[in-house]
């Protein structure tokens, strides 16, 4: 009986202790239930809620504006046109394959595109957005939209892009823009922020200089989606802030005019104020559509710029490095004069060519210019006196004068592909080549030969500094609205009475803001008046090596030197043959250039034109200077009286 009850007892205990394990388990369980509840409903409320809302609301990052481009008159020449394009997300695709084959029947895409873009997907993060295309036709774009539910993970983009309506004309001013690509992000971290589909980056010319600026801030657009990521409506939206403008100093008239003059031609055209430095026109020549790689240019097309003997791709007014030839005559008279290696008065005898240690020096008149004096030496660019000229200032002296007037030396700061070229000496010789300076060289250098290598930019800034007297310019071509003009309107009340009529007086140095313009590259101003004299000589005379390219309108009388840049040495066979230009191959013929100031009177602009391969100065170059200084001058006046209504503001 006892062990009967006794069992009843451990059975009811053993039930009663599992009934309490099963309450506790039932406790702990309903407890973490509770627990993870309120974890969820109310500490971790605002992280589910912003889950949920990304899976309700989905974001895209849209390009901002760029930044648009003027010139000096408002014209615009870098705008921004409307485009549509076409992204893919691929985390909202289930097949990407189907996808694109269903997309090939709606819009243009070709099987090398596809293979691209499947690469593309692969290398990037499922939940970045990828460009199919960027440039759909409207007839395209409607299509989407209209298909838009059995597509999912495709977004039709209203977007923009740039545009060059000029074409040609601005080229390599502006440069081009392009889709980011790997280099780009590294060599600029801000990029990267952006993460923005399809952003477009300068690669070149003043679009890669002035980028960060250009580019402006991201926007971007907020949908509200249903579970099959369908747009229900928009909540959202931000165009970004659009990109800084800017405003060029150039003159689009006269760099049309420009380009027009040299079509058929390679080389360039520069025209610079010699007061202010403001950069009027920059022409490269032949030129390139910009407009072809903002979409990504084809391989046909690239492959004909790369492919082009005269180099499209250059910007020859800064990148273009060629021998000054008799266009440096005038610095090396100014430096023997401001030396004190010869006088004006000097007379000396060409007989068509010298000697030197066994080795023949040419002048390019073969019979020789007799006897001759300085001014008739520029005049009439006699080789022979120059090579004496050279030879007692050395070439040493020659460089410092040279680098003073902007040769050898980066001009502008507004690009990123500008060359320095080279003004040799003896030092630069044994750094560069490793060897000893003969005299020879310094013969040679007297006519811009030699190792002398200068880009049009260059002897242009020369010529404007020679035209104002001798003064300090630092050419510019953005034009910031606060210019030297007022520097100039005191400048100007303050002319003496002299032929040249544009040397500034002393007390005006004391003006501390404008230091660096007003700083003399001269001792002595009546050496640059001698000069000046001389190169009106040359344009002007009869003898003078531009004489065929004058103005008789004395509105438009200016003062040039020519110059003739050989390619290769010409042999003593050659040279008995004197072959006609069309009978040289081109490769062989000499460069033309031409340099000027405008008017002779009061100068106000200086002209470079360089001719590649275009024979001699006075022939190849000279007259097309003659037909742009003639467009400068007739659009002074209107220059001028628009310089007036920007300074009364100031």
């Amino acid at each position: 009986m006892l062990n009967s009850r006794y069992s009843g007892l451990d059975k009811n205990l053993v039930l009663s202790r599992r009934v309490f394990i099963l309450s506790i388990a039932k406790l702990i369980v309903f407890g973490s239930l509770v627990g993870r509840l309120f974890s969820l409903q109310i500490k971790q409320n605002k992280k589910y809620k912003t889950l949920s809302d990304n899976n309700r609301i989905r974001e895209w990052k849209l390009a901002p504006q760029r930044g648009i481009f003027k010139d000096y008159y408002g014209k615009v020449i870098a705008d921004n046109s409307q485009v549509f394009q076409l992204h893919i997300v691929p985390e909202d695709i289930e097949d990407i394959r189907d996808l694109l084959f269903r997309l090939k029947s709606i819009v243009s895409i070709t099987d090398a595109q596809l293979i691209k873009i499947a690469k593309k997907i692969k290398k990037q993060k499922p939940w970045e957005p990828v460009i199919i295309s960027d440039n759909l036709s409207w007839e395209e774009f409607s299509k989407l939209n209209l298909f838009l539910h059995e597509l999912p993970g495709i977004k039709p983009v209203v977007s923009v892009a740039r545009f060059y309506p000029d074409q040609y004309n601005f080229s390599h001013v502006l440069g081009y823009v392009s889709e980011a690509n790997t280099k780009d992000l590294n060599a600029n971290k801000r990029l990267i922020e952006f993460n923005v589909p399809g952003l477009k980056v300068g690669k070149t010319g003043l679009e890669k200089n002035l980028d960060d600026q250009l580019i402006g801030d991201a926007g971007y657009q907020r949908f509200e989606v249903n579970a099959y990521g369908k747009r229900i409506k928009e909540i959202d939206f931000s165009t970004g802030r659009s990109g800084q403008n800017y405003k060029l100093t150039v003159d689009a008239e006269v760099q049309d005019y420009g380009h027009k003059l040299m079509e058929g031609k390679s080389g360039s055209i520069c025209v610079m104020d010699v007061l202010n430095g403001d950069v009027i026109a920059m022409i490269s020549s032949p030129s390139f559509d910009p407009n072809k790689f903002v979409h990504g240019i084809n391989q046909k097309d690239w492959d004909e710029l790369l492919n082009n003997i005269d180099k499209p791709l250059v910007h020859k007014s800064i990148a273009g490095l060629y021998p000054p030839g008799s266009t440096i005559k005038p610095i090396v008279a100014l430096s023997a004069l401001e030396n004190d290696v010869i006088s004006p008065k000097l007379v000396l005898q060409c007989t068509g060519s010298i000697e030197l240690y066994g080795e023949k020096y040419h002048c390019w008149k073969k019979k020789g210019h007799g006897f001759i004096n300085l001014r008739d030496a520029i005049k009439q660019s006699c080789d022979c006196y120059f090579y004496e000229v050279a030879r007692r200032l050395g070439v040493d002296r020659l460089s410092v004068t040279a680098k003073k007037f902007g040769l050898g030396n980066y001009t502008l700061d507004n690009f990123s592909e500008e060359k320095k070229g080279i003004v040799p000496n003896t030092k630069w010789k044994i750094q560069n080549l490793g060897r000893g300076w003969v005299l020879g060289e310094t013969l040679i250098s007297g006519i811009g030969q030699g190792y002398f290598q200068v880009s049009p930019i260059q002897i242009c800034l020369m010529m404007a500094q020679l035209a104002n007297g001798g003064y300090k310019v630092k050419p510019r071509i953005i034009d910031d609205e606060n210019s030297l003009e007022q520097l100039i309107d005191i400048w100007r009340k303050r002319l003496d009475q002299e032929s040249q009529g544009i040397y500034v007086e002393k007390n005006l140095q004391n003006i501390e803001t404008y230091s660096d313009f007003l700083s003399p590259l001269v001792r002595n101003h009546e050496n640059v008046k001698f000069v000046n004299d001389a190169m009106f000589g040359s344009t002007n005379e009869p003898r003078g090596t531009s004489y065929r390219s004058r103005f008789t309108d004395p509105n438009y009388i200016y003062a040039g030197k020519t110059g003739t840049s050989q390619v290769k040495k010409i042999t003593e066979e050659e040279r008995e043959a004197e072959r006609k230009l069309e009978e040289i191959p081109y490769q062989f013929r000499d460069h033309a250039l031409f340099v000027a100031f405008a008017p002779y009177k009061n100068p106000r602009y200086a002209i470079s034109v360089v001719v590649e391969h275009g024979g001699s100065g006075s022939s190849g170059a000279a007259p097309i200077a003659k037909k742009i200084i003639k467009k400068t001058l007739d659009r002074h006046v209107l220059r001028k009286s628009k310089k007036n209504k920007s300074t009364e503001s100031i």
